[in-house]
């Protein structure tokens, strides 16, 4: 088994010697596209040995065990040349599978070409290109061991993906993710989406909490397949989830590279809805001109959390269920921002809200919180959760982020509700413009003791501060 953490930590090296790669986003869109090939490649030799007739959509000049896989193999300017070429009668790598057509195969073509639509190859040197593909050929994605070990490493790409990226967007904490899954509980033949699913985190979690609770024979791994749907618009997040629910056993993932807020709205009939919703939408994120214009003429604004809300309700089934985060901007605020909470609190059963600490999307600073509902009843009471730090721990950071252990009270607490410090209800009647920004009633005054020692040197610094201004309030007089 290789040392995945050891090799990861060679590309990245590797990469930083290349003048075409610029930065972390950079390096990530090119890690993304080649992980892709190779493990679309390893998965195609799994399924040749295991379906008759089964051959791969890839061009056999292209499939990454024909060019790839000899350490000795190709290199330097050819290596580029094979790659990059756009000549007539030899078109490379990029230029062949942007134009990738396969009658047998459509749907399994069409995602590679959607990947290679939204990619590029930033590396300049074939020389280091050669280095990064012999470490990536020191992974067998086919071996379940290096697959597992890849899963955490696959995790530590995301976050780096996360620091490069903006407000946190591309990532939600795998605890959260796990709890929203596990407490909305996805069963076989349900339809699950999620139409901000970034790098698939949601959807992963939700096939491993299908498979481990209901999955049983092969008709029901063949309903499973065919029932997880994402959406995302970011190409870099686009490639990473797609090769994550490869890795994640989805044959052919029903993954699409799209804005999910280009949809028309008035066009999503009953068989476009879904059983369930799974989501972390981008928030503070700027949308594209005249999408608002998709939209109801009264729920209509800039801020994307609001429009995938009213998206959303649309998109669920009468009776669907669906977890969502959403910030303290969200959920406060009045015209438009109250009439989307009206609708959302009129036409669903919002029963739970998760009040999360700021840190918790670290190094995005944004209070969150977590929306449980179902479709089809009014609300007529929330409970709200407020979810603590850990005794001693004065914030989430990238040493220390949230586990999801830390959610055995709130999922003890789930079955069997009864106020207490940290849970509290609300009548829907007591709210005022829809405002769902409620603070805790019950939180009690936390006393702080101190040692003789730093009353003393506390008082010192107070009395110090006091005549620092007394002595100004002179100056100034005199």
């Amino acid at each position: 088994m290789a040392n995945i953490a050891a090799v990861v930590s060679s590309i990245r090296n590797i990469m930083r010697q290349d003048r075409g790669i610029s930065g972390d986003a950079q390096r990530l869109e090119q890690l993304g596209w080649m992980l892709f090939l190779k493990i679309l490649d390893d998965k195609d030799q799994e399924l040749e040995i295991i379906k008759d007739e089964y051959t791969s959509v890839i061009p056999e000049k292209f499939q990454w065990r024909n060019w790839a896989i000899d350490t000795e193999g190709i290199t330097g300017d050819e290596l580029l040349d094979f790659i990059d070429s756009n000549a007539e009668g030899n078109r490379g790598l990029f230029a062949t599978l942007r134009n990738l057509t396969n009658p047998k195969y459509p749907k399994r073509a069409a995602l590679v070409k959607e990947v290679f639509d939204g990619s590029n190859n930033f590396m300049k040197s074939g020389y280091e290109m050669r280095k990064v593909i012999n470490k990536l050929n020191e992974i067998d994605f086919n071996s379940s061991k290096d697959k597992q070990v890849f899963g955490d490493i696959y995790e530590s790409i995301l976050v780096e993906l996360r620091d490069a990226g903006n407000k946190g967007e591309y990532y939600t904490p795998r605890a959260v993710t796990k709890l929203m899954t596990q407490m909305t509980d996805p069963k076989l033949g349900e339809k699950v989406l999620d139409p901000a699913a970034g790098t698939g985190g949601f959807l992963t979690e939700a096939i491993d909490h299908i498979r481990a609770k209901y999955v049983n024979t092969v008709e029901e791994e063949h309903t499973l397949q065919n029932s997880i749907t994402g959406w995302e618009l970011k190409p870099v997040a686009y490639v990473l989830g797609l090769t994550n629910l490869i890795l994640h056993e989805i044959d052919v993932p029903d993954y699409h590279y799209i804005d999910s807020l280009k949809t028309e709205y008035n066009s999503i009939s009953r068989k476009d809805q879904v059983d369930v919703i799974l989501a972390n939408p981008p928030f503070g994120a700027s949308i594209a001109d005249g999408v608002e214009t998709n939209f109801p003429a009264n729920y209509r604004c800039k801020e994307s959390a609001d429009l995938f809300v009213i998206l959303m309700l649309q998109l669920l089934k009468p009776q669907g269920r669906c977890a969502i985060v959403l910030p303290d901007g969200s959920i406060t605020g009045d015209n438009t921002k109250a009439r989307i909470r009206e609708k959302l609190l009129t036409e669903c059963n919002l029963h739970t809200i998760v009040r999360l600490p700021q840190s918790t999307f670290f190094p995005a600073t944004v209070s969150t919180n977590l929306l449980f509902f179902e479709k089809g009843s009014k609300t007529k009471e929330i409970w709200y959760y407020e979810h603590k730090l850990p005794q001693g721990q004065k914030s989430y950071s990238k040493t220390k982020p949230i586990h999801f252990n830390e959610f055995e009270p709130l999922i003890k607490w789930w079955d069997n509700r009864k106020e207490n410090e940290q849970a509290w209800k609300v009548n829907v009647k007591d709210l005022k413009d829809w405002d769902l920004d409620i603070k805790n009633p019950n939180q009690k005054v936390e006393e702080i003791e101190h040692t003789v020692a730093e009353t003393i040197d506390a008082l010192k610094a107070s009395f110090a501060k006091a005549n620092t201004i007394i002595d100004n309030l002179e100056n100034i007089i005199i």
